[in-house]
């Protein structure tokens, strides 16, 4: 059965800037930093995948080099570093970074045999230049919010409706007050098999990656979700 390589795009650490590489007093050689597993390149910050367990890997073909891994963070960056193009978590300094062929490098990137996806673009101020999606989905799915299952697909019209209402939508700063309320978990599985999450708080209508719904959205997933 082939594996879903679900993006946990939820980043439980705050990626900040440090003067120097090397160890400070803020961050002791025993320090144990537990890093978001990231990639940075072309002012793009993506995210690895967290694939579920027992299951096999997909395989993704590599487009062309678009770059390759300057620093390693794990085991030498302090807690308040800021992260820059080249930088990586845990990748080995000098890692090459490809485009997953296919699909535009603003969406995703391949390095070390793994797809990371984007979760913050400098550059980007809509939701499709965050996440460029059309065309590109086979399905979306309602997860578990307690083991991340899946326990709904998208019908094929919501899904089409889902994609051109993403189109619409703009960034915008979160704040801890949309960060309240109900939670759902979205998978988008995309056609090569590769799937993210993307957190979505039905109270405020907001993605935790900074997208804001519209009512066409919200609509759009109230309705699938009365069909669980």
């Amino acid at each position: 059965m082939i594996k879903k390589l679900i993006f946990v795009l939820i980043s439980t650490i705050f990626l900040t800037s440090c003067s120097s590489y090397s160890f400070s007093d803020e961050c002791p050689p025993k320090a144990i930093i537990e890093w978001v597993d990231m990639v940075m390149i072309n002012d793009i910050k993506y995210e690895s995948p967290v694939p579920d367990a027992g299951e096999e890997e997909i395989i993704v073909e590599k487009g062309k080099k678009i770059g390759e891994v300057q620093y390693k963070m794990a085991d030498d960056a302090c807690t308040n570093h800021k992260t820059k193009n080249g930088d990586a978590a845990y990748l080995e300094k000098g890692t090459n970074i490809y485009e997953m062929k296919g699909y535009p490098s603003a969406l995703a990137v391949v390095a070390d045999d793994r797809v990371f996806v984007a979760v913050q673009n400098q550059n980007a101020k809509t939701a499709k230049e965050l996440l460029p999606l059309q065309s590109l989905v086979k399905n979306i799915y309602i997860e578990s919010t307690e083991d991340g299952s899946r326990l709904h697909t998208f019908s094929d019209t919501s899904k089409n409706q889902f994609i051109e209402a993403w189109k619409k939508l703009t960034l915008a700063e979160m704040e801890e007050k949309h960060q309240q309320g109900e939670r759902v978990f979205l998978e988008i599985e995309l056609n090569n098999g590769v799937s993210f999450r993307l957190l979505y708080w039905a109270d405020s209508n907001v993605f935790h990656i900074g997208v804001t719904g519209n009512t066409e959205l919200k609509k759009i997933i109230e309705e699938e979700r009365t069909k669980l």
